[in-house]
């Protein structure tokens, strides 16, 4: 890995991220825009065809982009209550239990995070109304792999927030079928309805609404760099919960940190595509070599090896700085979605982290633990959205709506100062309609700009 020891250097490059929608394609990105549809497109072109079409053709463009894009014939975009139990039956019996405690742990986080609506009956009424949202969708990954984890961690907070209905897309197999690890998990989540859609067609789909699948309120989950600018282009149609590009960790690691630790969750991170982000800032020069010589044993031995070296070579590296003051600037400003405190008395800085999607303190507290089975939701801000965003949870599936019941005692007191403010805003509407509350009234409002 490489090892950066200048910040400024550092800044410019390993910490400075390309905006997502305008990186190079690939030449495999490339050729598979141009079989599609013809020609060469850019990704907010085909993404924008791909809208169209499906507001305009519903279920059959959605049948077609199957079979062109997936190169998948379906026969029913549902998945069924028969192959619903039918796939279960083939999970394993660990990774079923394994999914039973994350999803309990899953719930049990985000019970914890209810809101309430609430009423101060000092002057009447003022107060909150928390609502659910009626319908959601949730964009689970899948095709060529699946992640049972990734409904868990997006279905459950909408079940605890009280959602009616909970809509699910995910892309089908080549058999045309859904992983029944993802089926499970949607059980265990209380999804409603699955559907086997991927892709910008599925964010169309349940923005818009088909013959098949209903219009939802708020559209939530992680997806492709297709999926981030489907979501993007139907915003205001449709809610979302954000934009999630690829997958980023920062370690700060002082010269207590094992190094075969670090570069191990290095590694993790890595693994996931060519686009993630893994890196570490440390004002450890020795151990910044030795995590990379760890990383070099440790990645020979790797499965996606491949995929995890590519990331590695493209964004990522660690960055030697000269105190932990400046480690955690930096950190501040990368706002990544992932942080890793491998610090002595790593609580201490705590305090100091303001922008971070999940903190995780210490060894024991791995990122790949909050992947799959700590509590709070693995989608996360990425991009430095961390910065004003938050992880999905409760507060993505409700709406709140103001209340305002003022008894007649506090609209005096207070109709004078509105009045007031409302001439000076030039809204003499607004304040003839305070003054006609004035007790007692002045007949025709003769004498305006005055109370009482």
């Amino acid at each position: 890995m490489r090892i950066i020891r200048d910040i400024e250097t550092a800044r410019a490059t390993l910490l400075r991220r390309p905006p997502l929608e305008f990186g190079e394609l690939s030449p495999r990105l490339r050729q598979g825009i141009k079989r599609i549809f013809g020609k060469g497109l850019s990704p907010q072109e085909a993404v924008e065809r791909i809208i169209t079409e499906v507001r305009s053709r519903g279920d059959d463009a959605l049948f077609d982009f199957s079979k062109r894009i997936e190169g998948v014939e379906l026969s029913c975009l549902e998945v069924s209550a028969e192959e619903m139990a039918q796939a279960q039956k083939g999970v394993d019996r660990s990774l079923a239990r394994a999914l039973g405690l994350a999803a309990e742990r899953v719930r049990t986080f985000h019970e914890a995070c209810r809101r309430h609506s609430w009423v101060d009956l000092s002057e009447g009424g003022l107060g909150q109304i928390v609502r659910p949202l009626e319908r959601v969708g949730i964009y689970v990954p899948g095709g060529t792999a699946s992640y049972p984890s990734t409904v868990l961690m997006t279905a459950i907070p909408a079940r605890v927030a009280g959602v009616s209905e909970i809509m699910l897309t995910t892309p089908p197999r080549a058999d045309g079928t859904v992983a029944p690890a993802t089926l499970l998990a949607a059980s265990l989540a209380g999804v409603d309805r699955i559907f086997k859609v991927g892709g910008a067609q599925a964010i169309a789909a349940l923005a818009y609404g088909t013959e098949s699948i209903p219009r939802v309120d708020k559209v939530c989950g992680p997806g492709n760099l297709f999926v981030v600018l489907a979501k993007k282009m139907v915003y205001g149609a449709v809610a979302i919960d954000g934009l999630h590009g690829p997958t980023e960790t920062v370690i700060l690691a002082d010269d207590s940190a094992d190094a075969a630790i670090c570069a191990a969750d290095l590694l993790a991170q890595a693994e996931h595509d060519e686009m993630a982000s893994a890196i570490m800032i440390t004002t450890s020069l020795k151990l910044a070599k030795k995590v990379s010589q760890e990383v070099e044993r440790q990645l020979a031995k790797l499965e996606r090896r491949s995929i995890a070296r590519e990331a590695l070579g493209r964004r990522g590296g660690m960055v030697v700085v000269t105190s932990q003051d400046e480690a955690i600037r930096l950190a501040n400003e990368y706002a990544p979605e992932h942080l890793c405190l491998m610090l002595r008395d790593s609580w201490s800085y705590l305090g100091r982290i303001t922008n971070a999607g999940g903190i995780f303190l210490g060894e024991a507290s791995s990122e790949a633990l909050g992947d799959y089975i700590a509590g709070p939701s693995h989608v996360m801000p990425t991009g430095g959205t961390a910065r004003f965003s938050s992880p999905l949870g409760i507060h993505d599936f409700i709406k709140v709506t103001s209340l305002v019941a003022l008894d007649g005692k506090a609209s005096q007191t207070l109709g004078a100062a509105a009045a007031t403010i409302a001439r000076a805003e030039g809204l003499t509407g607004h304040a003839r309609a305070l003054e006609a509350r004035k007790s007692p009234p002045v007949e025709g409002l003769e004498e305006e700009g005055r109370w009482g």
